[in-house]
Order: C-alpha cells, then structure tokens, then sequence
C-alpha cells in the first residue's frame, strides 16, 4: 500500500466497532469491484487471406474496426451525490455520457459516504471525479496525496446543520459544553463544529468528538447515543420531519466561510484535460439548469434523495448552484483552513495547499468561460 493511502487512512481513522468493520468490509468490496472491472474491450478485426472473398472479408473488417471504435474505450468515475445538487442533475440528465461518448469514454457513478471516503478511493483508482467541502483535500495533502482543485462550488452554507435530539435542553451551541457531538472526520461537519464553537468562545476540546460517518452517525443520533450532530442534507430534514432531531444552527450568516470543490488526482489530470473540460461544462449547465427550475429539479431528484418533491422544493432556497471561479481569495481560504487543522494537531505537517491548484492559464483551458467572466 503506498505511504500516503496508510497516511490518509490514519488521518480519518476513527474507532472500530462492528458496525464501522461492516463498512469497511462494504466499502472494500465496492472498490474492488470498481477497481477490477474496469478493463477496456478488445479492439481485434479480422484481415482476410483468401483472395476469392477478400470483398466480403474487407468488408467485415471495416465494420468490426468501426464498431470498435465507436465503443467506450476508457471509463471515468464521478461519484454519485445524493443531494439536492447539479451534480445530481448532470447524472440523470444523461447528458454528460453523450457528450463523452464520441470522445471513447463511459460514466460511471461510484457511491460513498463521506468526502473523506472519496479521496481515499481517488488516490486508489477507484474514483477520477470528487466533490468535497473544503477539508477532505486539505486532509488528502497532509497524507502526500497528488490532488487536483479542479474547480470551486458554491458553499451552501445552509444545507449543513447542526442537529440537536427533538427533546434535547440546547438553546445554543455553549449548551453542548462537554457533550458529544458526532460528525464525519475530516468533513464539513468536523470544520463547522470547530467555527460554531469558537463563535461562543469554546474549543473543540471542550466537547466530545465522536467521528462516525454519516450511516453510523445516523444510527447513533436516532438512538440518543450523541448529544449533537453536524450533518448535511438530506440527512436534516429526514431527521426533521420525523421528529427525530431540530435544528440547532446552520452554516449560514457566515458561519460557513468556504467553498466546496471538485478535485482530481494529478494523473487524471494530465491524461484527461478535455474530459475534464466537458465535465465542467455540462456541470455549468447543470448548475444553471437546477437554479432556474425549482420544481423540476425537485421532481428529478426525489427518487435520489429520499424525499418528496415539495419538500425538495422548499429546500432549494438553501443552495446557490453556481461554480465560482478559482481566485486568490478561493486558495487564501483554503490556506487558513489547511493552518487551522495544524494549528489543532490534526493533520501531522503545515500544507501548502498550492500544490494542489493549477495555474491561472491552466484554469482557463477547463473552466466555463461564463465562470472565468466572474472574476
């Protein structure tokens, strides 16, 4: 195993219990699955001796060589969200596979539990495409790992929350003093966790970290084993609607001050530029597409996300839709966060987090010009 996967992998270790072996074992299985079935269809024609059928055997071999041709010949893998996003758009529209499809290449949608997970399986072949918060990368740099900042999503502070028990005393978050507060580490949660307490004074030691990953955590919080938890929809309101858990703040009114992202490794990166390229821009009119139309997204996106289509529609208003452009500003924000969790013992050395952005010139050639007209 190369060095910086055991890195990554202590960075967002937490304890194991049977349930988070279970995972594990799930997890490894999808993996190798996408790891080992993945390889490319064979491109053989057949070429004719006989000079008394060498019309019809020419004839074949054309036909085989162009059925070849036409098929997918390599795969690339986004990960599959099921959230209220464009992301989640770009996949049931279909669009991106026909855009793709001319050009050799299948989608294919993997499925994971939280941004950390997906990092892992990007730096283990198992993914090309992620999309994070802000911390998952910075994590991923820490361990060594050859990330790529690919592009920058608005942040969409309300769809994270902090969910207290439906019967829960908390009026505020200084009411958590020395509770336990369950978050996926490494996550949006875990950063959220650390800005709301620090907004009342606290530190993160002054609660009980409990990192599960979302299934666990879920599990844990309906059961009443954790005092808070700090999650992302569409997890608050499942937990909302069925009086299982309130809301006791959100990302907004600045508490979130960071930009989620969609990331690479570097080799994808250098193989793949026009893929990547296609991506963005049919993410582009995805995220336009999902911004406009409050009603149809929410009826696309209701067998995804688990919930009714009104219900969906009432959440729109707690997201942006928009790719911003990657600035100065974008990476100086990710540099106080990358210092924040060194500064907290949480990742092992400083992170210069401009090893993983490309250069403006190399921006341009990938990103919407729509989204460079922005700066």
């Amino acid at each position: 195993m190369p060095n910086w996967k055991n890195k990554l992998q202590a960075l967002v270790r937490k304890p194991i219990t049977r349930r988070s072996t279970l995972f594990a074992l799930g997890y490894s299985l999808v993996l190798s699955t996408t790891l080992f079935g993945c390889g490319s269809p064979s491109n053989n024609s057949q070429t004719s001796t006989n000079s008394a059928n060498q019309d019809t055997n020419t004839t074949n071999t054309a036909n085989t060589s162009n059925s070849a041709s036409n098929s997918p010949q390599k795969i690339v893998r986004i990960v599959r969200s099921k959230q209220l996003t464009a992301l989640a758009v770009l996949e049931k529209q279909g669009t991106l596979e026909k855009r793709l499809e001319p050009l050799g290449y299948k989608v294919e949608w993997p499925e994971f539990a939280a941004g950390p997970q997906q990092l892992e399986a990007l730096n283990a072949g198992g993914l090309d495409i992620a999309a994070t918060a802000e911390s998952p990368p910075i994590f991923s740099q820490a361990a060594g790992a050859p990330l790529v900042y690919l592009a920058a999503n608005s942040s969409d502070g309300q769809a994270v929350s902090l969910l207290v028990p439906i019967d829960s005393p908390a009026k505020s978050v200084k009411d958590l003093k020395g509770k336990k507060i369950a978050f996926q580490k490494a996550s949006i949660g875990h950063y959220l966790t650390v800005r709301a307490l620090e907004r009342e004074g606290l530190k993160i030691t002054d609660v009980e970290s409990v990192f599960l990953p979302p299934p666990d955590a879920n599990v844990a919080f309906s059961q009443g084993r954790v005092d808070g938890w700090f999650i992302w929809e569409p997890f608050v309101t499942r937990n909302v609607q069925n009086k299982v858990g309130r809301v006791l703040t959100d990302g907004g009114n600045g508490l979130r001050d960071t930009n989620n992202f969609y990331s690479t490794n570097r080799k994808f990166y250098e193989e793949n530029p026009q893929v990547i390229k296609v991506f963005l821009e049919e993410l582009n009119k995805a995220q336009n597409w999902a911004k406009n139309n409050s009603k149809e997204i929410a009826q696309l996106l209701a067998p995804v996300t688990q919930l009714d289509a009104p219900t969906l529609e009432a959440m729109h208003s707690k997201y942006n839709f928009a790719l911003v452009p990657i600035t100065e500003q974008v990476i100086n924000k990710q540099q106080e966060v990358a210092d924040k969790w060194y500064s907290l013992g949480l990742i092992p050395k400083k992170v210069n987090v401009r090893d993983g952005f490309l250069t403006p010139q190399q921006y341009a050639e990938i990103t919407p010009k729509e989204v460079l007209a922005q700066k």
